[in-house]
């Protein structure tokens, strides 16, 4: 199987370009000389890296999140963590939302806390390397899925009111009410791409109503296949293969299909199929 090269010049959703945001998001996770290197090799020339430390009592040590920078494409990319390391901001249905970005509608208390440690750091160097009219994406899986899509909301709704070419999530929590949620997808209609790996547990929560998902679902089957809408029953009896009482148990399909590295094994097996339009 030979994957496309990441292509610097892309501008809208595609196959290839989603299996690369979803490599870019998974680099978040390396340590500051990981992600320069590999993002040299990825043809970035310019990498800075962001990380702010918590005091309690959140559940995560530090938001931690980089952008690589060419002279056509910004990535911008948000870490994730362990679904145990936030089980309490994704189970608390006591968490209290907060006002969102621009004062449009609200979002998770928890989420809007992490990401603004590092959002004005991340904005003003974007404004300062983004002087050849670059594309810019955000990126990230599981709780950076969230701070990507809450980042893409900071940078539309406030000041300087830009919109980024595109936000993908993957294993996204839900991260905002239903009054963000309409404005959002309004806005980056066509922009906004969030995946979720069958019976992935980290999307199901926080639970309903308070909170609920921005569009546009794409969602891997149990068999690995891509499809462009969730259907409710097909999907309902697709996610009872190897469904499990206990979801949060670390053996559980419920967490081994959080894992990124099973989101890029689907990817690749969607590249890979007869026909596909990469």
């Amino acid at each position: 199987m030979t994957i496309p090269a990441l292509d610097h010049s892309a501008t809208s959703y595609s196959l290839a370009h989603a299996y690369w945001m979803a490599q870019a998001a998974g680099l978040a996770g390396e340590e500051p000389d990981g992600i320069e290197e590999r993002a040299r090799a990825w043809g970035f020339d310019t990498v800075r890296c962001f990380e702010s430390p918590h005091a309690m009592p959140f559940p995560i040590e530090d938001t931690q999140a980089y952008l690589m920078a060419s002279d056509r494409m910004i990535v911008v990319g948000f870490r994730g963590t362990e679904v145990l390391k936030i089980y309490d901001w994704l189970t608390d249905v006591n968490t209290p939302p907060v006002p969102g970005p621009a004062g449009k509608g609200f979002v998770h208390y928890g989420f809007s806390q992490a990401l603004r440690s590092v959002y004005a750091q991340i904005r003003d160097a974007v404004e300062e390397l983004r002087t050849k009219g670059q594309s810019l994406w955000f990126t990230g899986h599981s709780l950076g899925g969230a701070l990507a899509m809450l980042a893409g909301a900071h940078y539309r709704f406030e000041e300087p009111r830009r919109l980024p070419d595109g936000v993908y999530t993957y294993g996204q929590p839900r991260t905002c009410e239903r009054l963000l949620a309409g404005v959002y997808d309004s806005a980056f209609r066509n922009r906004c791409h969030r995946f979720v790996n069958n019976n992935d547990i980290v999307p199901q929560l926080p639970p309903e109503p308070v909170f609920t998902h921005v569009d546009a679902p794409h969602y891997f089957d149990a068999d690995g296949r891509l499809h462009d809408a969730m259907p409710l029953l097909t999907g309902l009896k697709d996610r009872a293969k190897g469904f499990s009482q206990d979801m949060f148990a670390p053996g559980t399909v419920a967490i081994k299909d959080h894992h990124l590295r099973n989101y890029l094994t689907a990817f690749e097996k969607n590249l890979a199929a007869p026909g596909a339009r990469v």
